[in-house]
C-alpha cells in the first residue's frame, strides 16, 4: 500500500508507557521512510511525559479519560478541525475506535477483524492482514510492512535528548561512588508485582556481593511506597530512593546511566531495552514471549508465565499468582549472570 500519502500522519495509540516505548520504532521508521512528514500522536498526559519532545513527533493532542464524556466531546472537536492522509490506530479497544473514529482521514488502517476487540475493526476503513501471535514490537511492525515502510534498524532514540536532560542526569549520578542498579518496586497491576522482602534481600546482595548501589525506582503510589517502606525496614544497607523524582523524563536519566536494571514487566522494562541497559526482568502475569525484552537480554530474563514443558507460544491468557514462584536467588542467579556476560562490556557511568 505505498500508494497512500505519508504526508500528515495520526497515530492513536493512547494508554501504557510501555506501548508508548514500542510504537517508537514505528515512528522513527516512518520519518526515515518519509523526513517530511507531518507525525501527530494521540495520546494520555501519563505516556506523553515520556514521549514529549522525541524527534518523530511533531504534535501530540492529549486525550484524559479521566474526564470522562467532556474527555471525548473536548478530542472529537480538536481531531474533526484537523485532516490527516493516514490514521493507524495500534489500540484494539473501543475508546481507541471511538477517538479513531473522530478523525479525518481517508485511510484509517487498524488491527484485522480477529484481534480488534470490542468492535474495534468497525471505526477503520483498512485492515492488516490476520497474524499469529508474536511480541508487541513485531506486532507494530506489521503496520510498516502494510504501507511498504522498512522498519529497520530498530530505533528508538528514547534520550536523554538535550542538555537540561543530561545535566540533571549528571546532578543524579554525582551522589554515588559505585555503579547503581535501579530497582522498579511495582507496577500499574498487583499481579505483576514481586514481593517487597524479597526485594529486600536482593538489594542487600547488589550491595555487599556486587559492588552496585541499588537505587529504588518508580513514582509515589501507595503500593510504591508500602515497597519502599518494607524494603527500607529489612535492608542491611539502605538503598537510595529516586521515588518520584524527575517523572517519566528523570527516569530515563537513571536507566540511562544504570550498570543493570532489575524489574517486572512493566513500562521500565522496555524504556530499559530501548536504552541498550542490561536488565533483569521478573515475568509472570503476561506471556513473556508476547511482552518480555525484546531482542536482547533475554539471557536475563525469569519466566514465571508457564508451567515446564508447557507449549505457550501462542497464549495470551493473563496468569495470577505466578510471581510468587520467582526465588531471591534465581534473580540473584541473574545477576551473576550480568555480571560474567555484560559488567566489563557496559559503557561508562555518569559521574564515575
Amino acid at each position: 500500500m505505498s500508494r497512500v500519502p505519508l504526508n500528515r500522519v495520526c497515530i492513536v495509540m493512547m494508554s501504557a508507557v510501555g506501548d508508548a516505548v514500542h510504537v517508537l520504532p514505528v515512528l522513527t521508521a516512518l520519518k526515515r521512510h518519509h523526513p517530511t512528514m507531518h507525525l501527530t500522536w494521540v495520546l494520555q498526559p501519563g505516556p506523553a511525559a515520556l514521549v514529549r519532545g522525541h524527534q518523530a513527533v511533531d504534535a501530540i493532542i492529549l486525550f484524559d479519560r479521566m474526564q470522562g464524556l467532556a474527555g471525548f466531546l473536548d478530542i472529537r472537536q480538536r481531531l474533526q478541525a484537523l485532516e490527516f492522509d493516514l490514521v493507524i490506530n495500534l489500540q484494539v479497544y473501543f475508546k481507541a475506535g471511538m477517538i479513531t473514529g473522530f478523525t479525518r482521514a481517508p485511510v484509517k488502517l487498524g488491527f484485522d477483524r480477529a484481534r480488534a476487540r470490542d468492535a474495534n475493526w468497525l471505526f477503520t476503513t483498512h485492515r492488516i492482514p490476520p497474524h499469529p501471535m508474536q511480541h508487541v514490537q513485531d506486532q507494530y511492525f506489521e503496520f510498516c510492512e502494510w504501507l511498504g515502510v522498512p522498519h529497520g534498524p530498530v530505533t528508538w532514540d528514547l534520550g536523554p535528548w538535550n542538555d537540561a536532560e543530561r545535566e540533571w542526569q549528571r546532578a543524579f549520578f554525582e551522589r554515588f561512588d559505585r555503579p547503581i542498579a535501579p530497582i522498579v518496586v511495582a507496577t500499574s497491576k498487583p499481579q505483576k508485582d514481586w514481593l517487597p522482602d524479597r526485594w529486600a534481600e536482593v538489594s542487600d546482595a547488589l550491595y555487599h556481593d556486587f559492588g552496585l548501589q541499588p537505587v529504588l525506582v518508580g513514582a509515589r503510589s501507595p503500593r510504591e511506597l508500602h515497597a519502599e517502606r518494607v524494603i527500607m525496614e529489612r535492608t542491611r544497607t539502605k538503598p537510595y530512593s529516586a521515588l518520584g523524582q524527575g517523572g517519566l523524563r528523570g527516569l530515563v536519566g537513571i536507566i540511562d546511566g544504570a550498570a543493570l536494571v532489575l524489574t517486572p514487566d512493566t513500562g521500565p522494562l522496555h524504556m530499559t531495552v530501548a536504552l541498550d541497559r542490561p536488565v533483569v526482568s521478573l515475568i509472570g502475569y503476561s506471556n513473556p514471549k508476547r511482552v518480555g525484552p525484546y531482542r536482547k537480554f533475554g539471557d536475563l530474563a525469569i519466566d514465571a508465565y508457564g508451567e515446564p514443558d508447557e507449549n505457550y507460544a501462542l497464549s495470551m491468557k493473563n496468569r495470577l499468582d505466578r510471581l510468587p514462584r520467582i526465588t531471591v536467588q534465581m534473580v540473584l542467579d541473574k545477576v551473576e549472570r550480568w555480571r560474567s556476560t555484560y559488567f566489563r562490556t557496559s559503557r561508562p557511568i555518569p559521574g564515575l
